[in-house]
């Protein structure tokens, strides 16, 4: 489960979150997005306090990063911590620890790239679950 605090400063907006981000994670990014003012410019994503992300979380942060841009929002998301930044780079093809997925992030070709590998790995957890009864 997922949480955030939204503070606003000046045109800024920075959203922290913490916890695991995984599917239940859109309702949550949704409803800090709809709080933003239409005056704002920037937004800051701080990932400090999510340990751990799934692909489903991704797509959901992706999706966030795309809606701000659609409302001409600036997007930076800071704070990766070891697991999510590791899911980034698997998820993107990039090999080795420490990759710099995090500043990567911000370009929005890059954007759709992870957008179709989070989503082929997330069809691909889907088809290895247990079958329904």
């Amino acid at each position: 489960m997922i949480t955030t605090d939204v503070q606003h400063s000046g045109s800024s907006v920075l959203i922290s979150a913490g916890g695991k981000l995984d599917e239940h994670a859109g309702v949550v990014f949704q409803q800090a997005l709809d709080g933003i003012a239409v005056d704002a410019r920037d937004l800051m994503v701080d990932l400090h306090g999510v340990v751990t992300m799934d692909a489903s979380g991704l797509l959901h942060l992706l999706d966030l990063h795309r809606r701000a841009e659609c409302l001409g929002l600036r997007f930076l998301a800071v704070g990766w911590q070891p697991q999510p930044q590791q899911l980034m780079a698997q998820v993107a093809g990039i090999p080795g620890p420490g990759s710099s997925t995090g500043e990567r992030y911000t370009v929005a070709s890059f954007r759709r790239l992870i957008e179709q590998r989070a989503q082929r790995s997330q069809d691909a957890d889907f088809l290895a679950g247990p079958l329904p009864a």
